[in-house]
């Protein structure tokens, strides 16, 4: 009966078990079951990221800098003018942007209640979807409820990389900021620099530690696979400082 009672306890995951990936993981993951106990966490993980997100755009910052960023457009082209163009045809151009200042303000609040969300919950999806194939190719059981659990409670590693993000934002008062090394490099300092985020290494620690205790992958194995997964992540994220902003 003790066993039993043990057993249904260690599979009877919960929100009040998130805040052990942050002191204690391995405990954490040796609760996880072949089970969908990880339901709540994921819908109070999402629900704090639209809640930081609500805070972020009730503080007004977004609209602040997408207002600093409109003026700046504004006066480049007021600086381009020429005494040849079209007095209506440059007024016609302002108020053109104008209208894209106030749709890019509206995509911004968007993007902080719901599009982070969404991008953490089809994230956390991908991620599992991609280590069931690898368990699967290793010759193990892939077990799909194992490794959403142990994705979603990592998860809660990125929300608190949200928190200090939102934290610095608040203290600098500008969206320009980040957690990753780049924050601590002047503006110009290399790309490499925006993809080693101490709190995504953090993130695929702890998913090889889960990986691990649930014996879903051997600790080399598990070693190697988030290693290449997180230099992928690392990859894209370089890649990105080279698309062109606006």
């Amino acid at each position: 009966m003790a066993a039993g009672n043990q057993g249904c306890d260690n599979g009877s995951l919960g929100v009040r078990h998130s805040l052990l990936v942050y002191t204690t993981p391995r405990a954490l993951f040796e609760r996880v079951e072949d089970t969908g106990a990880y339901g709540g966490s994921l819908v109070t993980l999402l629900g704090l990221f639209v809640l930081m997100g609500y805070v972020l755009v009730q503080s007004g910052l977004i609209g602040q800098e997408m207002d600093i960023q409109t003026e700046k457009r504004l006066a480049d082209l007021e600086d381009s003018r020429v005494d040849l163009v079209d007095r209506v045809a440059m007024r016609g151009q302002l108020e053109d942007a104008r209208k894209q200042g106030e749709f890019n303000k509206t995509i911004a609040r968007l993007g902080a209640i719901v599009l982070k969300p969404i991008y953490v919950l089809v994230s956390i999806l991908l991620i599992a979807s991609v280590l069931y194939a690898v368990v699967a190719l290793a010759g193990r059981k892939p077990q799909w409820h194992t490794l959403m659990s142990i994705c979603v409670y990592a998860a809660f590693i990125d929300l608190f990389a949200h928190g200090v993000w939102l934290a610095m934002i608040f203290y600098y008062r500008t969206l320009s900021v980040d957690t990753s090394l780049r924050s601590l490099w002047s503006a110009d300092g290399p790309a490499v620099l925006a993809a080693v985020d101490p709190f995504r290494i953090w993130f695929w620690v702890l998913a090889g530690i889960g990986l691990t205790v649930t014996q879903q992958l051997s600790r080399r194995m598990a070693v190697v696979t988030c290693t290449l997964m997180c230099l992928v992540a690392m990859g894209l994220v370089v890649a990105m400082e080279f698309v062109p902003k606006g």
